[in-house]
């Protein structure tokens, strides 16, 4: 009976350290709030089990601030068309998001983001999957 228990406790451990790595984004951004970043992406992590894009934003007295955007997994954005090379350092973008719990890590949950280069529009809640390319 022994090996038994012991299969059914390490099964019940392995389905549920995966489920306690994804966090609730309630628990690290105020869902409840928005902030509107204006800046340059610095870096674009296509990554899973969630990507980021990296900025930087410039206050009217000239005070850069670096900036983290928490996004969907790589395999979502790729669903919407959005793929490793879609933003580059330089790229001028314009974030909308949730802010994170502690206002010192620069940190936003990402709801929007356009690009006025080119037109590009992201808006997670919109019926298509989010992506405008172009098309406002």
């Amino acid at each position: 009976m022994k090996p038994a228990i012991s299969v059914l406790v390490l099964g019940a451990l392995a389905i549920a350290t995966p489920l306690s790595a994804h966090h609730s984004f309630a628990a690290a951004y105020l869902e409840d709030q928005s902030v509107k970043l204006d800046g340059k992406v610095t870096a674009f992590l296509y990554r899973n089990p969630h990507s980021f894009v990296e900025m930087e934003t410039v206050d009217a007295q000239g005070i850069a601030t670096k900036w983290v955007a928490e996004w969907f997994s790589s395999g979502r954005l790729a669903r919407v068309n959005i793929e490793p090379e879609t933003f580059q350092p330089g790229d001028r973008v314009i974030i909308t998001g949730a802010p994170g719990r502690d206002a010192h890590d620069h940190r936003v949950h990402l709801k929007t983001i356009d690009r006025p280069a080119d037109g590009l529009h992201f808006d997670r809640m919109a019926r298509n999957g989010g992506t405008n390319r172009g098309r406002r």
